[in-house]
């Protein structure tokens, strides 16, 4: 509870510092959504006076629980610098990191309450706020990258990233994440009885904790923010997570073994928080969205980079690495699938994960997709042994 206050806190007085910084910020988000609807012709005038000022209109934060150089603040870098040169100065958008604004939870929040204007989370959060996304927290749907682009950018996938358009915020674009692996202190992950008896520190996700207790651990949700000391203090055997996080964490310092098991991809939706887009003009909105679009191809450039790359760095940083055969996983948590899949509450739409599967089966797994997914890896098993 404190460290959300504390969160809420944060957020409040970054946003008064940015307001601070922008004379017409105050008065142009205290218009109504159809007053702040202005023509193009006048926010473009106004466009060109902000330019001159130096002062925008729309000050955006963003806030995020991953650091500096991970793929999501690059992402969100990026897409400010697009809106900026958009709308001539009159939107900007600062990315907060580190979980500086809290943890995802708080930063939907802060989406709803208005502390925060722009986020990029992981889906497993976004289970308290609607079931759609749940589809993705299914292990092992994704074999390959392209299938799980395929789905994002599929008109399934545009269905589910708005699905939360009437709960305070707007899915703008899909970044991404990458596959989850497993890390230890214990040993490698060959088998999933290898993970027997281990504390995995997992996302507070019904599903994800399923999966891992199907095959034998002992999961332990976590904010991400505590992760590295619970490692450090032993508390926890190990986590999960893509390369990205893995490395930008600095994880290898407290972990010993990294096992590519693939077990999850994790989409990263891009929302902005809908009453603070709806006070925008429709030029400025059509700039933002524009803006989160052209960044997304971007940030997912950045993932396949530091797949490799932050593969690299954490062999030579000390980690073990090795490709587990995903098989006898997939068949340890097959009861995922009986149990989720399901109209309810909770549950997987039936309706969805066979849309989703039939874009999976639209782009078969080939040699090219194969080794395009694991060739870092089987870099990295071969020189661990």
């Amino acid at each position: 509870m404190k460290k959300k206050v504390l969160a809420a806190v944060m957020a409040a007085t970054v946003l008064a510092l940015s307001l601070t910084g922008c004379g017409s910020t105050s008065s142009t988000q205290s218009k109504t959504p159809g007053s702040a609807a202005g023509s193009t012709a006048a926010s473009g005038s106004a466009a060109g006076s902000t330019a001159a000022s130096g002062k925008a209109e729309f000050a955006m934060i963003s806030g995020t629980t991953t650091p500096d150089a991970h793929p999501y603040n690059l992402g969100l870098k990026k897409m400010g610098e697009l809106v900026k040169q958009k709308t001539n100065g009159a939107v900007t958008l600062d990315v907060f990191g580190n979980s500086q604004l809290g943890s995802e939870r708080d930063l939907l929040e802060g989406l709803q309450l208005g502390s925060v204007q722009v986020t990029c989370v992981s889906t497993a959060p976004l289970a308290g706020f609607t079931d759609s996304f749940l589809v993705f927290d299914l292990p092992f749907i994704f074999e390959t990258t392209e299938q799980a682009r395929a789905v994002m950018d599929s008109d399934v996938g545009s269905e589910i990233l708005h699905s939360v358009d009437d709960q305070g915020m707007v899915g703008l674009a899909w970044f991404e994440n990458g596959f989850r692996n497993v890390t230890n202190n214990k040993q490698p992950i060959n088998t999933p009885d290898d993970l027997k008896g281990m504390k995995i520190r997992t996302m507070e996700n019904q599903m994800h904790m399923a999966a891992f207790q199907a095959m034998g651990a002992d999961p332990t949700p976590m904010a991400m923010g505590d992760v590295f000391t619970a490692l450090q203090q032993g508390t926890i055997d190990g986590e999960e997570n893509p390369i990205p996080i893995v490395n930008t964490n600095k994880f290898a310092e407290v972990q010993k073994y990294i096992s590519l098991t693939g077990h999850l991809f994790s989409p990263a939706p891009v929302f902005i928080a809908k009453d603070y887009y709806d006070s925008m003009p429709e030029d400025y909105q059509k700039a933002v969205q524009e803006a989160a679009t052209e960044a997304a191809p971007y940030e997912r450039q950045q993932i396949d980079e530091q797949n490799v790359s932050g593969l690299e760095d954490l062999k030579s940083d000390g980690m073990q690495a090795n490709e587990p055969e995903k098989a006898p996983f997939k068949k340890a948590t097959a009861s995922i699938y009986d149990e989720y899949v399901k109209d309810g509450s909770g549950m997987v739409s039936p309706d969805i994960y066979n849309k989703v599967e039939e874009i999976v089966k639209a782009h078969p797994v080939t040699s090219s997709s194969s080794s395009a997914d694991t060739s870092s890896a089987g870099a990295a098993t071969s020189s661990a042994k």
